[in-house]
This record gives structure tokens, sequence and C-alpha cells, in this order.
């Protein structure tokens, strides 16, 4: 896992997904694409999912947050997959950069 300082660029809404880990045997997820600090749009750009109560946290454009990101892959049908999990978001600041 990485702890990295990033601004939001974008979140999508929430929706429900299957899992096997829920007692209700759904999660929420919703995905978010944050941006390494630096010199503008061209920074690496991570486009991270949410799941569970972090889900439904709201973050805004511009919005500076330390976030840990988990990186994982996964094949399916011969081909691999790169995931990268938010698995803690926090806003570290009210100004907009």
């Amino acid at each position: 896992m990485q702890a990295k300082i990033l601004k939001v660029v974008r979140q999508g809404e929430a929706f429900s997904v299957q899992s096997a880990k829920a007692e209700s045997g759904t999660i929420q997820k919703c995905n978010i694409v944050l941006r390494e600090m630096g010199g503008g749009k061209f920074e690496n750009e991570f486009v991270c999912a949410m799941l569970g109560n972090l889900a439904a946290c709201r973050f805004y454009e511009g919005d500076v947050v330390a976030a840990t990101l988990r990186f994982s892959t996964h094949e399916y049908q011969n081909q691999v997959f790169q995931e990268i999990l938010a698995t803690d978001v926090v806003k570290i600041s009210n100004v907009k950069i």
C-alpha cells in the first residue's frame, strides 16, 4: 500500500455491487479519480474504487486529500487487470489548489 497526498479530479456516484464478504451480499462502491500534486494536468492520475462506508463520502474537484492506495492485479479469461483500491481517504484542505 502507498499513502499519498493527492488532488481530487472527480468522483462518481455510489452504486451497489455483489460481495461475498458482505452480510447483505452487496456493498456500496464508488469510483474516484485522484491526481498527484505538481505542475498541473499532466501529473499521474489514479482511477480508484472506494468501498463500503468510504463510498458514501463525498469529495469535490480540487479537494486535497491524503489517501492510502492498494494496487493489485487479477487475471480473468487470460487477461490481466490492475485495480486500485482507495482504502482510506481523508480531506486535508479546504483550499482549492
